[in-house]
């Protein structure tokens, strides 16, 4: 698919939609225990791509629905992303300091409240989820089925459980008997993919895509999260820190990434490949398509 695509307009606008709802979800400073909510609301609007709510309201067009439509569900995904970076940055998981270019929550607020504004942060997610079953036009039945495969996404089958091998392949990028690759992709499918393909089924579930389409969007999902995940591993190593906003902790705690197995040559090529995958399922979308398409291309330029 060739784009002449503004991608750049697209996503402020975009973003600048979802910061706006964000605005007026997210419970405030002052609601008691105020503490919690400082802590949630620090984190969500910390910075950030937004890129799973953008993928979410970029499926819904896809699917020939409105991404209005979607919108607290797209919220939703952005809340949940956001808990899972809380709790990924705490002394017991990747023990990070820097979260784009802010100290991380827990930092800030102590480990306890970074803890519960997590799980502050993956409970709200699910109640925006289902208040989407009030927007007009939106079948309850939908946003059942959309909350069950978020769910799947994060649990232990999804992102919970590639976090659990990330953690326990700690230090042994070079010694898991051949396993490294397989391992490897399991983690990055799990741990990065499974959330961005469903912020994807999310919201062409919420508009009533055909099966066909839903499975060519799961498709390009699976592998823009691989490549995304391939190209965040090449900047821990080659990327700029202060446009990172983080101090790359990868090498630091012996992750098994991609560079670790691969080298950067290869692991570049990974990705590459991964995202001519993914455009090559867009086709059925035609002009609709577009913004995917121009996501795809997007994630193997980015520098953050």
């Amino acid at each position: 698919m060739t784009v002449s695509f503004e991608l750049k307009k697209y996503l402020h606008r975009r973003a600048a939609l979802v910061d706006a709802a964000l605005g007026r979800f997210m419970t405030k400073k002052s609601v008691l225990p105020p503490v919690v909510h400082k802590a949630m609301r620090y984190s969500v609007f910390a910075g950030g791509k937004r890129l799973r709510p953008i993928l979410c309201l970029a499926a819904a067009e896809a699917a020939g629905g409105d991404p209005r439509r979607v919108l607290l569900t797209a919220c939703a995904l952005e809340i949940i992303h956001t808990y899972s970076l809380v709790h990924d940055d705490l002394p017991a998981m990747d023990d990070d300091d820097l979260r784009r270019g802010r100290p991380t929550n827990h930092r800030v607020f102590g480990e306890g409240i970074a803890i519960l504004a997590g799980d502050g942060l993956l409970s709200f997610g699910f109640e925006l989820m289902a208040r989407n079953a009030a927007v007009k036009g939106v079948r309850p039945d939908r946003v059942v089925r959309a909350i069950e495969t978020v769910a799947r996404a994060v649990g232990s089958r999804g992102m919970v459980g590639g976090q659990a091998v990330d953690l326990e392949s700690e230090g042994s990028a070079v010694s898991l008997n051949g396993r490294s690759p397989r391992v490897l992709e399991f983690i990055h499918r799990r741990k990065t993919g499974a959330l961005i393909t469903a912020s994807l089924s999310a919201g062409a579930i919420l508009i009533g895509a055909s099966d066909a389409r839903l499975a060519a969007l799961e498709l390009y999902g699976e592998n823009i999260g691989l490549a995304f995940q391939i190209t965040d591993d090449v900047l821990d190593v080659v990327g700029d820190k202060a446009l990172l906003g983080k101090r790359g902790s990868d090498a630091a705690n012996a992750k098994l990434t991609f560079p670790a197995v691969y080298g950067l040559d290869d692991s570049q090529r990974r990705a590459r490949r991964a995202i001519e995958s993914a455009k090559a399922a867009l086709a059925p979308f035609g002009r609709r398509g577009e913004p995917l398409a121009a996501l795809a291309n997007h994630i193997l330029t980015r520098e953050k």
